[in-house]
Parts: C-alpha cells; structure tokens; sequence
C-alpha cells in the first residue's frame, strides 16, 4: 500500500477512536457526578493513572509514585486536566473535553487558583494515590476546601466493563497468547529462566504490546513453587514442571496468563498436580454467574484441592480483576472483607495453584467475563501444552 494512504487510513482510524472514546468518555463523566452526592463532595481530584485515563483518555504515565503526569478536576459543571508541561501537548491532544492548566511550580501551589475558579468548597481525593507529605503540601495551601476522602467512586464504575473494554482487554490477552505460542515452538532444551522471560517479552512487544502487564515469571523445577518467582540462571529440564505467568499492555488494557508444562515425559507427581490445579479451575469456571458471591467461586476451587490434599499448598487467591491496572476489583479469595456479589461484564482472572517445596508448581490462569447465563472464558491458548 502506498505510504500516503497508510498514512490517511490510520488517520482516519485515530480519528474513528477518538470520536468513539470520547462518546464513553462523557458517559463515564456523567457517571462519576452523580457519585459526588453521597460522597458529599462537590469536586472531584484524580491522581490515580487508571482512573485518570479512564476518565479522560489521557495516556500520560506515572513514572513513580511520587512522580505524577498530572490530575483530573471533575466538579459539577467543568473539566481541568492540571499538568506540567512535559505532559501539556498530549493532554491536549488526548483530554479535549478538559481545559489543561499547565503548572509551573507544582500542584499544591496551582490548587487554590483552580479550585477558586471551580467553586469548590469540598474536595474528594483518592487516599491510595497521595503520600502524607502530598497531603500536607496541599492541605497548607487550602485555607477555605475542605479535604475530603473519596476512595473507590471511580473503581467501583470500572468494575464491569463496557463491550468496547471487554474487546480491548480481549485483543490485549490474545496478543500475548500469540507471542507464547510463537516462544513455545522455538523453545530450546536447556534455557534459562531469564532468556525465556525475555523471550516471551520480546516477541510481545514486536507484536505490538506498549509493555508487559507485570515482570514476566519464568519459573524452573523448585522456583516454580514460588508464586512470583524472579527468572534466574536457573536452566529447564526434561520432565520438570516449567512455571509461565505473563501478560500484554494494548491500548491501555492488560492481559494475564499463566500455563504450566513439561518437557519430555510428565512424571506422576506433575499428573496428579496438574489434573487437579486443571479440575479445580473447571470447577470455579462453571460456578460463576451474576449473583454469586465471590468468596463462593473461591471456595469451589479450594474444595476440591481440599479432596485431593493439595488446599494447604495453594496459599493466595483465586483471582482478581483486570483491565486498565493489572490488579483491580474484584477480587476472589477467601477473605470475607473482599467478598462482593458477581455482575454482569466482571472481568477477572481464575489462577488456582499448588506449590509443592524443593519440588516445583502448577499454575493454570484464564480470563473470564461474566455474562447473564455463566462464564465466557477470553482465552484461546489451550491449557495443557505438553
């Protein structure tokens, strides 16, 4: 195709998304607004990067918590994106429902003018994202806003996803269950954890992936009864457990995958751990429908690795949520304070796991969302690959 129409056509597609976007993008605003009466707040700051780009469309990155791309000003009747001016033409691009302020000497200082502008007398602010010297900074500044926590009103709304979010998320995972599977048929007898973490990340970023969801986990023999396990020099054997756990960052929306195989022969050990890892992911997949309890979707899983003997080697949750941020609600465990009600277009992972000691592990992870007659499982890369 000739450089000028590609050109054109992926301008013509850039534009097809934004036009998109921003229709759920106002969508999302309105949503949001009507949460600030319980929460007795009448302006909103964002400073969490997902709930920032959800909001807003604006892609800036976080390169540290202490390090911010800039914050959302939601109040009743505008729109303030506030940034540094690293950030100011891309905000512009990106947010242009927002008026971008670009300041020059810091947040804290560019707030009362902002918020004297907007009319606020009380400020919600997202407790998770502001250190206690943020707080301070700012709370110096504000003689007349009352500071007002305001955790979760933005959370809450991403917890079922839009179609259009369950399609991204759907493509993200799909990406990085092409890149494996194009790893698994070069995989050399003999490689190193580290070489085949790379490897997995390599071929997602040349397919395309902006970044790895989390740190490719690479896990050999004993370290694959580590859950998060760091790849070393650790080589892969025949007939040892070889622990992957991997996932892809495409247009914002993350992906998560773990699969656990053998080279050469399985021995009866890996049979026995993996046919029930295998079982009682089954059986928390076929358990969820809206309604259910998490805590519940949780339990089919452990139940039936308590039939087996295994439950006391499977120590972390079931699952958790994912979409704009790797770890998000829901999530499935046996923890009652995180016990929530399934509803419709949840997406969340289902990982069960058992970890033996100086043996190795078995891990299974698929996606899932929840539809009105049961699960719908995203993945298409086939559990057993051995």
């Amino acid at each position: 195709m000739h450089p000028t129409r590609c050109y054109w056509l992926y301008q013509c597609r850039r534009l097809c998304y934004f036009i998109f976007m921003q229709s759920h993008i106002r969508h999302r605003i309105h949503n949001i607004r009507q949460t600030f009466e319980k929460a007795n707040i009448d302006t909103l700051l964002v400073s969490i990067a997902e709930n920032r780009m959800y909001l807003s469309g604006f892609t800036g990155q976080d390169t540290g918590f202490d390090e911010s791309a800039g914050v959302l000003l939601i109040s009743g009747d505008h729109l303030v994106l506030a940034t540094d001016s690293r950030y100011e033409i891309q905000a512009q691009q990106e947010a242009q429902d927002f008026e971008v302020i670009c300041y020059k000497k810091g947040l804290a200082k560019e707030l009362p003018g902002i918020l004297e502008k907007l009319g606020t007398s009380r400020l919600g602010f997202e407790r998770r994202r502001m250190s206690v010297s943020q707080y301070d900074m700012i709370r110096e500044q504000l003689t007349s806003v009352e500071l007002v926590p305001a955790d979760n009103l933005c959370e809450n709304l991403r917890e079922c996803k839009e179609e259009a979010e369950i399609k991204a998320i759907r493509n993200s995972l799909h990406l990085a269950e092409s890149a494996f599977s194009d790893f698994l048929e070069n995989l050399e007898s003999g490689m190193s954890e580290a070489r085949a973490a790379w490897e997995i990340e390599r071929r997602m970023r040349e397919a395309g992936a902006r970044s790895v969801s989390f740190p490719v986990i690479a896990a050999f023999s004993a370290n694959a009864a580590l859950p998060h396990a760091i790849p070393s020099e650790r080589l892969m054997e025949n007939s040892q457990p070889l622990l992957f756990d991997w996932g892809a960052v495409l247009n914002g929306y993350c992906s998560d995958i773990s699969r656990t195989i053998v080279l050469g022969r399985a021995d009866d050990t890996f049979k026995k751990v993996f046919t029930a890892v295998y079982d009682a992911q089954q059986k928390a997949v076929e358990a969820i429908r809206p309604g259910v309890w998490t805590k519940d979707i949780d339990a089919a899983a452990r139940n039936h690795l308590q039939e087996k003997g295994l439950d006391e080697y499977f120590g972390h949750g079931l699952g958790h949520g994912v979409g704009l941020a790797i770890h998000e609600a829901p999530s499935l465990s046996p923890v009652t304070e995180r016990n929530v009600e399934l509803k419709e277009n949840m997406v969340f992972t289902i990982e069960p796991g058992v970890y033996l000691p100086d043996w190795g592990g078995v891990r299974l992870e698929n996606m899932v969302v929840v539809r009105a007659n049961g699960a719908e499982v995203l993945n298409s890369l086939d559990v057993k690959l051995f």
